[in-house]
């Protein structure tokens, strides 16, 4: 399923692409995004080295992983402004991740792009089960997956290490179940 392209809301998703390196840098290298996000602050070289591997990981067969970027829904306004990822992990099961740039904050673009995924997942991939491990201070990302429908589960202790320090994670997941029951399955086109 190469290459792929989503879209719902205000936002499409599309594979990543070798320019999208600065974009990405603006997200990966920005301390206001990464202080959420399960790793450091990264410089360019990084970015570059994400992107290629994003590249090569999408034209895997089978694929593992579908980490897309997100744009505004706008055709002629393909930059990316953003990312979600799907990870294949365990028998019909996903982990979900999503960020988006500082400067696109609070347009829902994030809401938009976890429901485009989720409606990839459980409709197009067969998913069962996906997950989203959100650190606890990030009010905003738990207000995303609930307005979603994803159920609280837990805290992960000492999840991630960021900033020379540990950090627990707060664990939400949806089934397919949950999707369909919602109506959520005919929410994005």
């Amino acid at each position: 399923m190469y290459p792929l392209r989503l879209t719902g809301g205000g936002v499409s998703l599309r594979e990543f692409r070798p320019d999208d390196v600065d974009d990405v840098l603006g997200i990966i290298g920005d301390d206001r995004v990464t202080s959420w996000l399960s790793f450091d602050s990264r410089d360019r070289s990084q970015a570059a080295a994400m992107v290629s591997t994003v590249v090569a990981r999408a034209q895997e067969v089978p694929r593992q992983e579908y980490y897309l970027a997100v744009t505004r829904a706008k055709p002629s306004d393909d930059r990316l402004i953003g990312f979600a990822r799907l990870a294949l992990d365990g028998v019909q099961a996903a982990k979900l991740g999503y960020a988006i740039a500082a400067d696109h904050w609070g347009h829902r673009y994030a809401t938009d792009a976890v429901r485009a995924m989720l409606q990839f997942g459980f409709g197009t991939l067969g998913l069962h089960r996906v997950s989203a491990a959100i650190g606890p201070e990030n009010q905003s990302s738990i207000a995303v997956v609930k307005r979603i429908g994803l159920t609280y589960e837990g805290r992960i202790r000492h999840h991630v290490r960021t900033n020379g320090e540990w950090r627990d994670s707060l664990l939400y997941s949806i089934l397919d179940e949950d999707w369909v029951r919602a109506g959520k399955s005919e929410d994005v086109g």
